[in-house]
């Protein structure tokens, strides 16, 4: 496995990290035993990063880790994020709290469940804005000066709110959407931003929540509590019209003589950035990994470019109580 570095603060991980959301929330019944083995395969073929948060679950995600990395706590990096309040009994509050004493409580939860003395990256998952964003950093900043945690990241913030909180402590890493299907850190000032500022980026979804794999081309073989389900994009019209996207994608990764989520994939990897496709099946995770070898030439981009360009996609990228999360 090819490795990054990730940011400027010493962080080196696989060119392709791992999401383990989908093994414990939001993407329908999962079997424990097969995670397991995917994650004892991914470890086997070298990927380091494994992105988890407290609100998978809640705490089921990395409780589910902590059974993985039993006895391999060296072989891997471990990403999890603090922000959509949590009760210790594990209910998920509507609010997101990013003040200091949760913060605080939080990481001391988190590290029990993991079952680890420290996490190697540790996200703000959304951006309070009832909490100064000096105030939230400071905090993961000390977090960092007690060895609790590594280093530090944003989930889903704008320009501004970046350039703040790498001011007050700097972040290591900023995660938000992007893929083909979602290229709104182009627009938005974002992905210059990190750059520009030395900040390592991690997609998540990269490939449009398994969309761009061209596997589904209906909402039957979802789950009833897929929370795809309600994904404006993959409603009505704007499903029709976005097949079209995934369309001239298989197109292309046909030529190629690749699978379309590979291509897409390979894509993502072309922009300098770290990848975290999830998935609970070992023979996704080879497809997945299979995509760090793939060279995309100039007129390939340009094609994919012109096939799936800023702004293509149909529908907002979340439900409307989703949306006013984020800080754009």
């Amino acid at each position: 496995m090819k490795t990054r570095k990730l940011g400027s603060q010493g962080l080196v991980v696989s060119a392709e990290g791992l999401g383990c959301m989908g093994m414990s929330a939001f993407y329908g019944p999962s079997d424990e035993q097969e995670s397991l083995s995917t994650l004892a395969h991914a470890i086997d073929v070298g990927i380091t990063l494994f992105d988890t948060a407290e609100v998978y679950g809640p705490f089921k995600n990395e409780q589910l880790l902590a059974k993985a990395f039993a006895g391999k706590r060296d072989k891997v990096l471990i990403a999890t994020k603090v922000g959509f309040e949590v009760t210790d009994e594990g209910e998920r509050l509507a609010s997101v709290n990013g003040r200091p004493d949760y913060i605080r409580k939080a990481i001391d939860r988190s590290l029990r469940h993991l079952k680890t003395d420290h996490v190697d990256l540790y996200y703000l998952h959304r951006i309070d804005p009832k909490v100064p964003i000096e105030d939230t950093v400071g905090t993961l900043g000390d977090l960092v000066h007690a060895g609790k945690v590594r280093t530090i990241g944003v989930s889903e913030a704008n320009a501004e709110t970046i350039r703040k909180a790498h001011k007050t402590f700097p972040l290591t890493a900023v995660q938000t959407e992007y893929s083909l299907f979602e290229r709104g850190v182009e627009q938005n000032d974002v992905l210059k931003t990190v750059k520009e500022l030395g900040i390592g980026f991690v997609p998540y979804s990269p490939l449009g929540r398994g969309f761009l794999t061209g596997e589904f081309r209906n909402m039957a073989k979802l789950a009833d509590n897929d929370f795809r389900r309600g994904d404006p994009r993959l409603q009505g019209e704007n499903f029709e019209k976005n097949l079209k996207l995934v369309d001239g994608i298989e197109a292309l990764a046909r030529r190629k003589g690749v699978k379309p989520a590979q291509l897409a994939l390979a894509w993502v990897l072309a922009q300098d950035t770290v990848p975290i496709p999830g998935t609970r099946r070992i023979k996704y995770l080879d497809e997945n990994i299979a995509a760090t070898d793939i060279e995309l030439s100039a007129d390939e981009l340009a094609e994919l470019d012109a096939i799936a360009p800023v702004g293509a996609a149909q529908g907002e990228r979340y439900p409307a109580g989703s949306m006013s999360a984020l800080n754009h």
